[in-house]
C-alpha cells in the first residue's frame, strides 16, 4: 500500500516532511500548498511536487508569476489520504473542519493545541496511540527533545521530577522578525507551557519548565535536572541513551561544545539542508549527584519533528504495527544513525 501524502504549507517544516515523505517506499507526495509564489514555491516545482494554493482566489497571483498550480486546497485534498498540516501555530483549527467534510486524515504540528486532534504523538513514547486515528499532532521540536531522552530513562530509572530550563532560539535563520538582536528575554509566565505539553506524551510525569530566548537562530538548548527512583551511573545513564533512537552523542573533548559547531557537524555528515534531526546530548556534560541527575542536550528547531511526522503517518495509516520498525525504517531512509 502507498499512501498518498499531502502537505498543507511548504515552509520550514513542510518541506522538510515533504523531502522527507519522498524518501519513503510505502508514501508518496501528491502535492503541496503555498499562499503566494515566493522561491519555496518554485522549489516545489524543482522538487516536482504539484503545486497548490492553500485558498481559489490565491491562484492568480501564481499565475502572474509564471508559476503552474494544479488549484486550491479543497482540489488537493480530493487527491490525498492524509494531510499534514504544517501551516503557523494557530491556523490548523481552521482547517480542521476542511480535512474533517473531505473524509482526510490530518496531521498537526506543535504549535497547535492538543485539543484539536486528542492525540499528541512521539514515535519512541506512544506510537500505538495514532493507531488508525483521523487526527494527530505531532509536538513541538523542544517538547520532541525532552521526551526523547526523558522517557527512555523514566522507563530504565523512574522519574521523580524534572526541572528544565530551555535556552531557546530567538528566530529560525531564515525570519527577520524575531528576537532584539542584543538582548536576552525570559519568559515570565511561569511555569511555562513545555512542561505541560511534555505531559500530553507523558501523563504521570512531574515536569517544570522555564524558558529563556536569546539572540541565535542555530538550535535551542535545554539544561535538564533530574531526581530519579533509582541510583544510577552515568555510563548507566548513557547507555539507555545509546539504545535509545534519535538520541545522538556530541563531545566537548572532541571540539562540539556549541551549538555552531553541532551545526557543523550536520553539514560534515552531508545531511540535507544541513539538518540534525537527532537530540544532541554532550556526554561529557552528564553528572550524577546521589539520585539527581544533570545534563545538556540541544535541539535544531528546524528538524527534529520531521522523522515523526513520517512515522505518525505510518501510525495512522496503519502501515506497521511494530513503532520501532516505523523508526527504524525511518531513520534508515533519512539517513539518521548513531
Amino acid at each position: 500500500m502507498t499512501v498518498r501524502v499531502g502537505i498543507n504549507g511548504y515552509g520550514t517544516i513542510g518541506k522538510r516532511v515533504a523531502c522527507a515523505v519522498k524518501a519513503q517506499d510505502d508514501m508518496e507526495i501528491v502535492g503541496v500548498t503555498k499562499t503566494r509564489p515566493s522561491y519555496e514555491a518554485r522549489l516545489a516545482e524543482m522538487e516536482k511536487f504539484p503545486l497548490y494554493t492553500a485558498s481559489e482566489d490565491q491562484i492568480s497571483s501564481f499565475e502572474k508569476e509564471g508559476i503552474a498550480t494544479k488549484g486550491s486546497l479543497k482540489d488537493l485534498l480530493k487527491e490525498a489520504d492524509i494531510i499534514v498540516d504544517c501551516t503557523p501555530g494557530g491556523v490548523g483549527e481552521h482547517y480542521r473542519k476542511m480535512y474533517e467534510e473531505a473524509g482526510v486524515k490530518a496531521i498537526f504540528q506543535g504549535g497547535e493545541d492538543h485539543g484539536l486532534a486528542g492525540i499528541s504523538f512521539n514515535a519512541y513514547a506512544n506510537y500505538s496511540e495514532a493507531w488508525g486515528a483521523d487526527f494527530a499532532r505531532v509536538v513541538s521540536c523542544n517538547t520532541t527533545g525532552l521526551v526523547r531522552t526523558l522517557f527512555p530513562i523514566d522507563h530504565a530509572y523512574g522519574i521523580e521530577s524534572v526541572a528544565a530550563t530551555i535556552v531557546r532560539r530567538g528566530a529560525d535563520p531564515a525570519d527577520i522578525k524575531g528576537s532584539a538582536l542584543n538582548a536576552i528575554e525570559p519568559s515570565l509566565k511561569l511555569p511555562t507551557h513545555h512542561g505541560p505539553d511534555v505531559q500530553t506524551i507523558m501523563p504521570w510525569l512531574n515536569i517544570t519548565t522555564m524558558v529563556v530566548k536569546v539572540p541565535t537562530t542555530l538550535m535551542h538548548v535545554h539544561c535538564i535536572t533530574i531526581n530519579l527512583k533509582k541510583q544510577a551511573k552515568e555510563q548507566d545513564i548513557l547507555g539507555v541513551w545509546d539504545s535509545a533512537p534519535r538520541v545522538r552523542f556530541v563531545n566537548g573533548k572532541y571540539g562540539i561544545k556549541n551549538t555552531a559547531q553541532i551545526m557543523e557537524y550536520a553539514k560534515d555528515l552531508d545531511r540535507r539542508r544541513g539538518d540534525f534531526m537527532e537530540i544532541a546530548v554532550w556526554q561529557d556534560g552528564i553528572k550524577v549527584r546521589g539520585n539527581t541527575l544533570f545534563y545538556y542536550q540541544a535541539v535544531h528547531q528546524e528538524s527534529d519533528v520531521v522523522p515523526e511526522n513520517i512515522d505518525c503517518i505510518r501510525s495512522m495509516m496503519r502501515l506497521e504495527s511494530d513503532g520501532m520498525k516505523s523508526i527504524q525504517k525511518t531513520n534508515s531512509s533519512l539517513g539518521i544513525s548513531k
